[in-house]
């Protein structure tokens, strides 16, 4: 009998681990900052605030933009692989459109997805790291103050 508990016992939790991280996660200050702006060069926002985004990536927080601004993506799905070491790639979906982006940019995005909580998973020679409704908002006034505030971001780790 006490065999049994058990076995339902350790059954059951790899569900509830695998619940845990399919529920939506929050991040926000410089993790925030740093995941909005590796995402935010394959987004579609508008050219202006891509480079209001990349300005504050950059650590200029003397940016020409009042209003906020919302970095979003569908999906980001990275993977390395952990038998041929020069492979890495991550795709960006947005709606209809997805970039593929490969190596040093690649990496980049799947550390900062890292960086952010998302937890990896793995299969046959491939590790991945994947998020979905990605939603970063940015209030420049926020970041100008200079005290660790005006990035959010919330997403659903997994894909």
């Amino acid at each position: 009998m006490r065999l049994g508990r058990l076995m339902i016992l350790a059954c059951s939790l790899p569900l509830a681990s695998s619940a845990a991280w399919a529920a939506p996660a929050t991040t926000s200050g410089s993790v925030a900052l740093a995941l909005a702006g590796v995402v935010a060069p394959y987004s579609t926002l508008p050219a202006k605030e891509k480079k209001a985004v990349a300005a504050f990536f950059n650590g200029d927080s003397d940016v020409h933009v009042t209003g906020k601004i919302t970095v979003t993506a569908d999906k980001v799905v990275c993977r390395a692989s952990n038998v041929d070491i020069t492979s890495r790639s991550c795709a960006l979906t947005s709606g209809s459109r997805t970039h593929t982006v490969r190596g040093r940019d690649a990496n980049a995005i799947y550390a900062t997805v890292a960086l952010a909580g998302v937890p990896g998973d793995g299969a046959a020679g491939t590790i991945y790291e994947a998020l979905s409704k990605l939603s970063c908002t940015f209030d420049p006034k926020g970041i100008k103050d200079k005290a660790g505030g005006g990035a959010d971001c919330s997403f659903e780790p997994g894909n």
